[in-house]
């Protein structure tokens, strides 16, 4: 049994409305004169760049751009960012701009900014990062992913056709600037996406083993549910089940926009230190054989993984139950506990998400062979608190389906 645990954080967190503002104080407190923006071209396009350029314009900051960012970071497009960077000017500081994929991109070329090589050099475990990356602001423009606080970089090896996550504390920006008046353009569809993806972040964190019972003789990233990371995601359920439906229906709700971010924020907090368990577990082979978003794929596991875990974790599933304003009434106990699963399907359907396998073109015959896929990745499954095998996952995706 485990007797002791670490929490992780990002060094300096700055929220809240026209936060962009103080984005002079965080580059001077690091001491920048260069700065390199990584972000996409829909973040270009919508506007939200030139936010961020005005104010680096406005204080006398020498800026280069690179707008080319794209989900899921291919390695060939994190070595052409990092070439970019290098041949532009000495960078002080990197700043990451735009959802997930685009923070991700920033932490990968500021890992090779401080120690070079090549983004394989870091594969095949967790903490293989030698130390503090380059100086790297993260600001992000979905709710969703949390990157802004975490210790994970994801890239896609196109080589072997396989996402792969560069994992260590070290990739944890310096500073997490988060403005939800940056997220009011986001399309109803990504928004939804997103926020299924933090609730699944915080529901999943909550719901980890206990770090007590983790068996593992390594040190670990993910250390299962600790007493920090449960205040920290509980508040998130709270936050995302009050505000999801709003913010994907009322685009313009700046308060909605506002919990969403927060609730994103506290889930990204909770899971980088706890870890996540069997529904992104599973998320990842179906990812191969559906074309959908990883959010998407998260949120629709999200409610069969929790009654699946429900049986090992009745008290905490009724929590959740209670953070989605749910009553116990006449219900017993396990009736209350499956209700929190009931809810987040409920959820689904009313942010217009799938909530079967079938509908986002997974075949029957391919679940053997998700379930067989999912179980060896250990870092995922071992968080899990109902041990799975081969045949209590194929009938849980068999009720996914």
């Amino acid at each position: 049994m485990r007797n002791t645990w670490e929490y992780f954080s990002t060094e300096n967190i700055i929220f809240g409305n026209g936060a962009i503002t103080r984005l002079d104080g965080a580059l001077k407190r690091l001491k920048a004169k260069n700065v390199f923006v990584i972000t996409d071209r829909g973040v270009a396009q919508a506007g939200i760049l030139a936010k961020v350029t005005e104010q680096l314009d406005l204080h006398g900051y020498q800026t280069v751009v690179y707008d080319k960012a794209i989900p899921e970071p291919p390695i060939d497009s994190v070595v052409e960012a990092y070439e970019f960077a290098k041949s532009q000017m000495k960078t002080d500081v990197i700043i990451g701009l735009g959802g997930g994929s685009s923070i991700d991109l920033a932490k990968v070329v500021a890992l090779l900014m401080e120690y070079g090589g090549h983004p394989t050099d870091y594969f095949g475990g967790e903490n293989l990062v030698p130390g503090p990356i380059a100086p790297l602001i993260a600001i992000p423009t979905t709710a969703g992913t949390g990157s802004e606080v975490t210790s994970v970089a994801v890239v896609t090896d196109t080589e072997n056709d396989i996402k792969v996550g560069i994992s260590d504390n070290f990739l944890r920006p310096a500073v997490a600037l988060l403005d939800p008046e940056l997220t009011v353009g986001l399309p109803p569809y990504v928004t939804a996406c997103s926020g299924i993806d933090a609730l699944s972040h915080a529901v999943e964190a909550y719901t980890a083993k206990d770090f007590r019972y983790i068996q593992s003789k390594e040190k670990l990233l993910f250390q299962g549910a600790l007493p920090i990371t449960d205040a920290l995601a509980l508040h998130a359920i709270e936050l995302i089940a009050g505000n999801l439906a709003v913010a994907v229906q009322q685009g313009s709700n700046l308060e909605a926009r506002g919990n969403m971010l927060l609730g994103s924020l506290l889930a990204g907090l909770a899971f980088s230190n706890a870890g996540t368990a069997l529904a992104h577990a599973l998320a990842y082979p179906i990812g191969g054989k559906a074309k959908s978003p990883h959010g998407e794929l998260t949120g629709l596991l999200l409610p069969y993984v929790m009654k699946y875990n429900t049986a090992t974790e009745q008290d905490k599933m009724v929590k959740i139950a209670q953070a989605f304003g749910i009553e116990q009434g006449s219900k017993t106990t396990r009736e209350y506990a499956e209700a929190a699963s009931e809810a987040v399907l409920q959820l689904l359907k009313d942010i217009n998400l799938p909530t079967k396998l079938s509908e986002i073109g997974v075949k029957e015959e391919d679940l053997e062979s998700i379930a067989e896929k999912a179980l060896p990745i250990e870092r995922l499954v071992r968080n899990n608190p109902r041990v799975p095998n081969q045949a209590s996952l194929v009938e849980l995706l068999k009720q996914a389906y």
